[in-house]
Order: structure tokens, then C-alpha cells, then sequence
């Protein structure tokens, strides 16, 4: 097996630093490394579905922004859940 020295030698001092062996620390990383892509592949498949709505120019998607758009839906949702209470 070939490792890329730079690679090698962080960890070998990650090992160190720890207290542990590069082989305990190796034997980690590959079992994490595994565990990852077996857990990936029993995920479900999740499909994004896309609306055609499109920003308008200008427009930028910012947390402020998005935030501002959630509470806009939050007010929009209440104010349709006290009009549907008082019919």
C-alpha cells in the first residue's frame, strides 16, 4: 500500500497526539470510510421535486431573504387559519 507522505505523516502525529497507534487510527478512518457508504447506499431515495416558479431579476437568495419568506407563509397561514375559524 502507498500513502502520500504529507498524509502519512499527519497521521502519524493525529496518532501521536491521541495516544493511539497509526494502525488503530487507520483501522478507524477506513471503518467510518465504510460505515458511510453502506449507510449511504440504505438511504432512501429522496426526490427534489423542482417548482417552475422563477426569481425575479435582482433577486438574491440570501438567509435574510429566505427568512423573510417563511415568515411571510407562517403570517400568510395564520391569517387563513382565524379567517376559516370566524366563517
Amino acid at each position: 500500500m502507498r500513502i502520500d507522505e504529507a498524509l502519512l505523516n499527519e497521521a502519524k502525529a493525529y496518532a501521536a497526539r491521541n495516544g493511539r497507534s497509526l494502525t488503530s487510527v487507520m483501522e478507524d478512518a477506513l471503518r467510518q470510510l465504510l460505515n458511510r457508504s453502506t449507510e449511504a447506499a440504505r438511504r432512501p431515495h429522496v426526490e427534489l421535486v423542482m417548482s417552475d416558479a422563477r426569481l425575479r431579476p435582482g433577486i438574491e437568495l440570501t438567509p435574510e431573504f429566505i427568512k423573510e419568506l417563511i415568515d411571510q407563509e407562517e403570517i400568510e397561514r395564520y391569517t387563513r387559519t382565524v379567517s376559516d375559524a370566524a366563517e
